[in-house]
């Protein structure tokens, strides 16, 4: 699927911002699962610096930097993404091979000359997803004894979307994940946030997912321009296993993508931006500004379905 994506934010500031610095992840991945087809951004004005830079989890974040005083900002990101079709992981003709939640808790647990497993960052506490006993009580349900990790994973995202109500402007972009957790409400952010959290309570890495999803208009209704959002999900290590189901301490895993809001696995319709700790690592778009006391913030988002010949048209 050919997936047509346009993210715009414009701040208007008052007074004036006199010199500002700013960080976004806005350019979507390459990776098995997708193919960066084409990605411009447009920054008005027109920045002091600007550079393009591989982040610590290997996500592509723009850097750029104002010297000179200005009342607005304009960021457009525009990608064509192409996306592959993929097969939920509890599909019974083809599930992986997946070792117990159990054995997965223990080859992360410490053990003397081991080899490291780069996945084992992603079991800590974060900014917004803490360590806490109520994300293990919450979870710990899911998590039969014996049970497959894709498949304890998936029941983890079933309880959390049974157990959440989605309702927009009920929590703030840095509302801790305990808090909406004990609110049972959020959008989708506090969503992967509290799968994140429940993961790691039980000893399995996991991370958060920021991107998009190709949304579908009501029957006989047009797509408006502008009125989608940036989404985010939660991915779960699974470490590969051997002959014997064992886990394989040389062969490297996979990551599995889970979306608790809408209880399913992320397919064709999805893009990945990127991929980190939490939201916080991978926000669409931070900074540090002086003066411009008073701002005013409008987001908008489209995805929408192309054609290949659309492409081709594109090009010309």
């Amino acid at each position: 699927m050919l997936l047509h994506v346009v993210h715009e934010t414009r701040y208007d500031y008052t007074p004036a911002v006199e010199n500002a610095h700013h960080v976004v992840h806005l350019k979507p991945a390459s990776n098995v699962r997708q193919e960066l087809i084409s990605h411009h951004l447009h920054i008005d004005p027109a920045p002091a610096q600007q550079r393009e830079v591989v982040d610590v989890y290997g996500n592509l974040s723009t850097f750029f930097s104002f010297q000179s005083a200005h009342d607005r900002l304009r960021v457009v990101a525009e990608s064509v993404v192409s996306t592959t079709p993929i097969t939920p992981y509890w599909s019974a003709d083809e599930r992986p091979a997946s070792p117990s939640w159990e054995r997965v808790r223990e080859h992360f647990r410490y053990h003397s000359a081991a080899a490291w497993d780069p996945a084992a960052e992603f079991l800590f506490a974060s900014p917004y997803v803490p360590r806490d006993d109520a994300f293990a009580e919450f979870a710990r349900p899911s998590f039969a004894a014996d049970r497959p990790l894709a498949e304890a994973a998936k029941a983890l995202m079933r309880l959390i979307h049974r157990s959440m109500t989605y309702e927009s402007l009920s929590t703030e972009v840095n509302t801790p994940a305990l808090k909406a957790l004990e609110q049972r409400k959020g959008v989708c952010q506090d969503f992967a946030h509290i799968m994140v959290a429940c993961c790691r309570a039980m000893g399995l890495p996991a991370r958060y997912v920021s991107g998009y999803l190709l949304t579908h208009p009501a029957p006989g209704q047009p797509r408006l321009i502008g009125s989608d959002a940036s989404h985010a999900w939660a991915s779960v290590y699974c470490p590969a296993v051997n002959a014997s189901g064992e886990v394989d301490r040389v062969m490297p895993g996979c990551w599995l993508d889970f979306d608790p809001t809408n209880d399913r696995s992320p397919g064709e319709d999805y893009v990945t931006l990127a991929t980190g700790r939490d939201f916080l690592d991978v926000s669409p778009m931070r900074g540090v500004i002086r003066g411009g006391a008073r701002h005013a913030l409008n987001v908008a988002v489209t995805v929408s379905p192309m054609e290949a010949s659309d492409l081709v048209q594109s090009d010309h």
